[in-house]
């Protein structure tokens, strides 16, 4: 074959070699971008309502998967948006599914009955019972004992997620200190702590050598204990 062909045939089988080379750089190119034109950005459905989700889902390319059931979630209203499984922002294949989770609102359970119980056990009680204890006010009422709840808002029974108490402080009570009364007038004695406020009883014993009568020799309780108005004392006294 003459030189001069065999060139030809060469410079012909660069030429198609670099025209195959040249289709395939087009023909991935072309693929890239036909996918990325396929490819759309996920949006940010969650706190919104399931329609307005769902229809900007739907216009952004994607199809939407709702989950059965809602869930109870304190922040996010009944009916909307909870989270959703593509990460907003990402990308994802049109047509690709989207699945959705709604909240059902706060959950709202029955107040129990509180009224009696102590202010410890009814927050242990609702604690239990997924109820949130709103507020405790206070009064002071020798009516009620101590300590117990006298009042609930809203009352048992009632569908609600708080629960607001109303607690019994008891009256304020003075104390004092027992004093010491071994060898004193009974008589002035008593008269002095009833008119503390005291339930104060004399009782006579035989007599004591060397003490004059009308002396008190014993009391319970004894000196340097706490008593409060209306507690009894007994006083002793020599005969």
């Amino acid at each position: 074959m003459p030189f001069g062909r065999v060139l030809g045939v060469g410079k012909l089988l660069l030429l198609v070699g670099g025209l195959v080379a040249t289709f395939l750089v087009f023909a991935a190119i072309a693929m890239r971008v036909a996918v990325r034109a396929l490819e759309i950005r996920v949006p940010e459905l969650a706190g919104k309502p399931l329609d307005e989700a769902r229809a900007l889902a739907t216009e952004t390319g994607l199809t939407v998967r709702v989950d059965e059931g809602g869930r109870p979630d304190p922040r996010v209203p009944a009916g909307h948006v909870l989270g959703q499984d593509l990460p907003p922002g990402s990308m994802a294949r049109r047509q690709r599914s989207i699945r959705l989770w709604i909240s059902s609102g706060p959950r709202v359970v029955v107040a129990p009955k509180l009224i009696g119980e102590s202010e410890r056990a009814a927050q242990i009680r609702l604690t239990q019972e997924g109820v949130t204890t709103a507020s405790i006010a206070e009064i002071r009422d020798a009516d009620y004992p101590p300590g117990v709840v006298v009042a609930q808002d809203p009352p048992p029974d009632t569908r609600t997620s708080e629960v607001r108490l109303l607690v019994n402080r008891g009256t304020d009570r003075a104390s004092y200190v027992m004093p010491d009364l071994i060898g004193v007038n009974g008589d002035r004695a008593a008269d002095f702590l009833r008119s503390k406020g005291f339930r104060v009883s004399l009782r006579s014993q035989q007599p004591a050598p060397d003490i004059p009568p009308g002396v008190v020799i014993r009391q319970t309780p004894a000196g340097g204990y706490q008593v409060h108005p209306g507690d009894s004392i007994t006083l002793e006294i020599s005969q």
